[in-house]
């Protein structure tokens, strides 16, 4: 519920320069898109700024509804601090310097954490609205109480804080993403390379994702073993030509689910790009496919921003808060079905041991949806 504070006048935001604040990964960076677009449309002149961490700034740079980019999260002056002291005292007197430079009239802080809305403070941003969980809200001047997000989208959080700017959403809100003309020309050449034309079915596959669930990302990838079923599959229905991608922390499991086909001779339609592409490239090359099969985590939402035709594999995560958006014909969500599901809820995980929501799913479901949308 909104708190009582929030029942102030609202107030116009033309001629304002607003902060959005999202510290978070890939997918919640790209759920917070249609709102940018949404304040942009309510008058040209607001200038957007967007503070996130440093790994995301790729997918935000070729942006044209953001104005300035602040890519320096709370993790990453950790990181620094851990390193030098010195130097991440440094860091932080910057970061708080380049934001008050702006003179922000607001921040919309997505954050969750009461650093990041006292830092505006700091900043001298005056009105600072956000979410306020378990109380760490405690610095914003306007506070959205939530004890999770639960029964709708994130997107839809989102959107609907946006009633505080006197901002309503008049077109539908879809994810974008906008890439730029160097790392499409860079994603041709690729693809030239390996002989790929456009009659070929491009089909992308990413088995891993979740870094932003740190140790716990396991809970949301789909076994190694059945992407390699999978790909068979669809080399030998279709002759598919399959792209693997993954960060260079996922390189060993892209490399066991190539070294799994069966047919050694199938292998010749593998593109493994694990840890050798730039988060740009990696988005700039998955445009070029005709369909994306993704566990429920950040290359998901790159997909669907891209406006790609996308398999979400769902496992413990709630599809309708965090899955697809919007889910349309383009999207096909395939999950057990079990009545465990979903078990993160709330921000919190279950005692979960066997993850039998992704152990139950067969290669042959995943297919049947891929089949759906050729």
């Amino acid at each position: 519920m909104i708190s009582c504070v929030l029942k102030t006048i609202m107030k116009e935001l033309s001629h304002k320069k607003i902060l959005i604040i999202n510290p978070f990964g890939i997918g919640d960076v790209l759920f917070t898109f249609p709102v940018i677009r949404a304040i942009k449309e309510k008058g040209e002149d607001i200038f957007v700024g967007f503070w996130c961490n440093e790994r995301v700034e790729p997918i935000l740079k070729n942006n044209p509804y953001i104005d300035k980019i602040f890519a320096m999260s709370k993790g990453d002056i950790k990181k620094i601090y851990s390193k030098s002291k010195i130097k991440g005292m440094v860091e932080s007197l910057k970061l708080l310097s380049s934001i008050r430079k702006e003179h922000f009239d607001m921040s919309f802080d997505v954050s969750l954490d009461y650093r990041y809305n006292l830092i505006s403070q700091l900043a001298g941003i005056k009105r600072r609205v956000g979410f306020n969980y378990k109380n760490r809200g405690r610095f914003l001047t306007e506070r959205i109480d939530i004890d999770g997000f639960n029964g709708k989208h994130v997107v839809e959080y989102y959107l609907d804080a946006l009633k505080l700017f006197n901002i309503e959403v008049k077109n539908k809100p879809m994810m974008e993403l906008f890439l730029s003309k160097e790392d499409t020309d860079w994603a041709d050449n690729f693809l030239k390379g390996f002989k790929v034309t456009d009659n070929d079915l491009l089909i992308g596959i990413a088995p891993a994702g979740g870094l932003s669930w740190g140790g716990s990302a396991f809970y949301l990838r789909w076994s190694e073993e059945k992407f390699a079923y999978l790909c068979q599959a669809l080399i030998n229905k279709y002759n598919a030509k399959i792209i693997l991608f993954g960060s260079f922390d996922e390189i060993g499991i892209c490399k066991n689910i190539e070294s799994s086909l069966i047919e050694s001779s199938l292998k010749g339609n593998i593109i493994n790009t694990a840890g050798v592409l730039t988060l740009a490239q990696f988005a700039a090359l998955l445009k070029k496919c005709k369909i994306a099969i993704c566990n429920d985590a950040g290359p998901l939402h790159v997909a669907v921003a891209l406006g790609l035709k996308t398999v979400c594999i769902c496992g413990p995560v709630d599809e309708k808060v965090y899955g697809p958006y919007p889910n349309n014909e383009n999207t096909r969500i395939v999950k057990a079905g079990l009545s465990c599901q979903p078990c993160y809820q709330r921000f919190k995980m279950s005692n979960c041991q066997d993850k039998k929501c992704l152990e139950d799913l067969e290669v042959d479901a995943v297919f049947e949806k891929v089949r759906e949308l050729l």
